[in-house]
């Protein structure tokens, strides 16, 4: 699952167009910083909020001072002005080193970078997707669990594992054996009735779409559990999808050559949320 189209339409740092990073920054050298992927539709940035309250998560718990809130919404809110449909990459760095070696002196000044791609959004797949079970296994960090931190090394592995186009995306466990996520999703399983997503304490992404469908679950008055999970439990559920801030709900058809049935759960949650996700707008609470 790829969604940057080429190279970026745009790009600001610090609030001013720019082509460039220092070479002294510390997201460049260490990837200490995090990072955002919005939705921009023409009515506006989807469940901006959410991103921006999981980058100041995140800068708290890395310690990375966070930028002004209103100067981030500012930012973004020009970076996504226009008629067509974009994707916004918000990074946020400890800034440029001001000495060599990993410790961080307290000096540095954090850098705000933007990103404008253009973007098609996707059609909902019909048919669903086909995905694999990786070998790669996810190193456990409780400290990083659930960030979405500057460090993909992992997804990039993991992504180079398969090269055929009509497989969509991969599974992946932790190093204990934990399901975590996708490459570049999170997964929920539906098994008796109930909706199950990875308990994410030891690594993974908490991702917004995740958050976004555990509310919509919980108003469903679906039964909604995040809990461990193994592959065993992927290869008991009876439908199984993904989520991702860019595409939504996407049924799993086929894992590891075993056929998925377009499951009840899934079409009910696809169709509750798809209000939310045509125009720019907050999750429900």
């Amino acid at each position: 699952m790829t969604f940057d189209t080429g190279l970026p339409q745009r790009a600001w740092v610090d609030g001013r167009e720019a082509p460039a990073v220092a070479l002294r920054d510390r997201g460049l050298q260490y990837g200490d910083g995090l990072f955002e992927t919005l939705a921009c539709l023409p009515s506006g940035v989807r469940f901006g909020q959410l991103h921006l309250g999981r980058l100041a998560a995140g800068c708290e718990r890395l310690r990375i001072p966070l930028p002004e809130a209103h100067v981030l919404r500012d930012e973004i809110a020009c970076a996504a002005r226009g008629d067509r449909p974009a994707v916004l990459k918000l990074i946020v760095t400890r800034g440029q080193a001001t000495a060599r070696g990993y410790a961080v002196t307290g000096h540095e000044r954090p850098t705000r970078i933007l990103l404008r791609y253009p973007w098609d959004p996707p059609a909902p797949a019909a048919a669903g997707l086909r995905v694999r079970l990786g070998d790669l296994r996810f190193g456990e960090n409780p400290q990083l669990a659930g960030l979405k931190h500057l460090n993909r090394l992992e997804q990039v592995l993991a992504r180079m594992e398969w090269g055929d186009p009509a497989i969509a995306e991969s599974l992946h466990c932790s190093s204990s054996g934990a399901l975590v996520s996708g490459t570049s999703s999170n997964v929920f399983l539906v098994r008796g009735g109930a909706l199950l997503t990875p308990r994410l304490d030891l690594c993974g992404v908490a991702g917004i779409m995740r958050e976004v469908v555990g509310r919509v679950a919980r108003g469903l008055g679906l039964d909604f559990r995040t809990c461990p999970l193994e592959l065993t439990d992927v290869h008991a559920a009876e439908e199984i999808f993904l989520t991702n801030a860019l595409t939504g709900i996407r049924a799993v058809r086929e894992l590891a050559g075993r056929a998925l049935p377009q499951g009840p759960v899934t079409a009910q949650l696809q169709a509750a949320l798809a209000p939310l996700l045509r125009h720019a707008q907050e999750a429900p609470p």
